[in-house]
């Protein structure tokens, strides 16, 4: 068995629309639970938000879930979440930079940095705050 580390997002509410989101972007198997599948004790209103949900592709996993009213959810409060890869994988990520950057805000376009790379930073739409990097690109 190996480990593996992999970003766990939390929205408010909109987990189930962000992970599909993803899915369409990664593609992958998508799967996810609400609370009340789950057994979880939430308000009635919240019983059908998602407990749990996991995005399994080849090359990556993503879990997401919506945090109940009743527990604190801080905005973007682990960092961002980085996708990189060398110029082998230029198109793959540049696809992903295209899907996951639209409706977002860039903060800091797709381009030539100083070290050499193409490097870029956006937020998503669900407030996700993304990084890719291309190692070597040709640009």
């Amino acid at each position: 068995m190996s480990t593996t580390l992999n970003p766990y997002l939390n929205w408010r509410s909109s987990a189930r629309e962000a992970m599909e989101f993803y899915q369409s972007v990664f593609g992958g198997e998508l799967t996810a639970s609400t609370f009340k599948e789950s057994g979880m004790p939430v308000d009635a209103a919240e019983e059908n938000l998602i407990m749990h949900a996991q995005l399994v592709t080849p090359d990556l996993t993503l879990m997401g879930a919506d945090t109940p009213s009743h527990m604190p959810l801080a905005e973007n409060p682990n960092g961002s979440v980085s996708l990189s890869g060398g110029s082998e994988d230029e198109a793959q990520l540049r696809g992903f930079w295209d899907g996951l950057a639209a409706g977002g805000t860039v903060t800091v376009p797709l381009e030539k940095a100083p070290w050499g790379d193409y490097f870029g930073m956006f937020v998503d739409k669900y407030g996700v705050n993304w990084l890719v990097n291309i190692t070597g690109s040709a640009g």
